[in-house]
């Protein structure tokens, strides 16, 4: 699905073909950067099981590599960067309308390893923004909050006076079949997970009960004791396995209607600039993943937005507050920051 998703992402790529390389490119900036630190401290484990026994678990730095390119204009309120190196955090990419008319785009990877735990994110879109329409395409992958999709918009604009549009249209999304859970076909008349059964039969593991022993389907010993094993080796391996039933699944496609605003103002002492998009209605195609089967056949709302607002009060004090917000099958990821500056001279 992954591979098939990462294809359709890149489609619009093949447009470029048709274009004026030159112009396309012009004002892009291609990047990439490798960008490290510490990670959490080492921890000490203690046993007692055969005496006292010590031992250190160490997480490895965190880092990550990043490579991409963008084109998008900067908005008034953004600092001029010297160099790009992938761990600015733009609001407005996530904006539906940039600040000038045309074609932007934005490809990037970034492959980090945070607390010792790897993530693969990605994040490509190409839109064109017209005086009275708006088509985008977009693919985003997020490892830390595990969700992917990709998506296509085709929004009618109007625009009211110099700084607010509204819009709407048609949204189309593939993505894996969110909503469905493969231990609810695991489950007895009685509403009971045999998980052992599961970790034996369906993922390779060995139990020996009579002698407390617990191994790995490559006979690495995982566990020594029944509690050890429901506590802390069962968790993993549901988790690995609902992870390897839902990739086995093909990525459903979803269409819904799309209503959305863009509201942009800027001056050296105030800025504001907001934007929303809400997904009221969805076509049920009655597939057998189709999320309306999840949500008791009924519609449910999907939106996003953002909000980005500086104030300097005077020469000294100003007030910021930025963030972005989404809520897609009943998953959700966002990003904010508040705070207030005083500067004193």
């Amino acid at each position: 699905m992954k591979k098939l998703l990462i294809l359709l992402a890149l489609i619009p790529t093949l447009t470029f073909a048709q274009l004026d390389i030159k112009k396309t490119f012009k004002f892009a900036t291609f990047y990439s950067a490798v960008n490290g630190g510490t990670s959490i401290s080492d921890v000490d484990v203690y046993s007692v099981t055969n005496g006292l026994e010590v031992e250190t678990v160490a997480t490895p730095l965190d880092y990550s590599f990043v490579l991409g390119v963008r084109k998008i204009a900067r908005m008034g309120y953004e600092p001029k960067e010297t160099f790009k190196n992938g761990t600015e955090n733009s609001y407005s990419d996530a904006a539906t309308i940039g600040k000038v008319t045309g074609m932007e785009f934005l490809f990037e990877v970034d492959y980090r390893r945070q607390q010792g735990v790897n993530y693969l994110d990605q994040n490509h879109f190409v839109r064109y923004v017209g005086d009275s329409y708006i088509i985008k395409t977009e693919y985003l992958m997020n490892g830390f909050v595990d969700v992917e999709y990709f998506e296509m918009s085709e929004r009618y604009r109007h625009k009211i006076g110099k700084n607010l549009s509204f819009n709407i249209g048609l949204a189309q999304r593939l993505a894996e079949p969110y909503g469905y859970d493969p231990l609810e076909d695991r489950l007895d008349a009685n509403g009971n997970l045999h998980h052992t059964y599961i970790a034996i039969t369906e993922m390779g593991y060995n139990v020996d009960v009579f002698n407390q022993l617990y191994t790995s389907p490559s006979g690495e010993l995982v566990a020594t004791s029944s509690e050890v094993w429901d506590e802390v080796v069962v968790p993993q391996i549901l988790s690995d396995y609902t992870e390897r039933e839902r990739n086995l699944l093909s990525p459903t496609i979803q269409h819904s209607l799309i209503l959305g605003f863009d509201y942009y103002s800027y001056s050296k002492d105030f800025w504001l600039h907001a934007w929303g998009n809400l997904l009221p209605y969805h076509y049920d195609g009655g597939g057998e993943f189709s999320y309306h089967n999840y949500n008791d056949g009924n519609q449910w709302m999907d939106y996003s937005g953002g909000l980005i607002f500086g104030y300097k009060v005077n020469k000294h004090l100003g007030i910021f507050t930025e963030g972005k917000y989404n809520k897609y099958w009943n998953r959700t990821w966002q990003d904010f920051s508040v705070g207030i500056n005083y500067v004193v001279f």
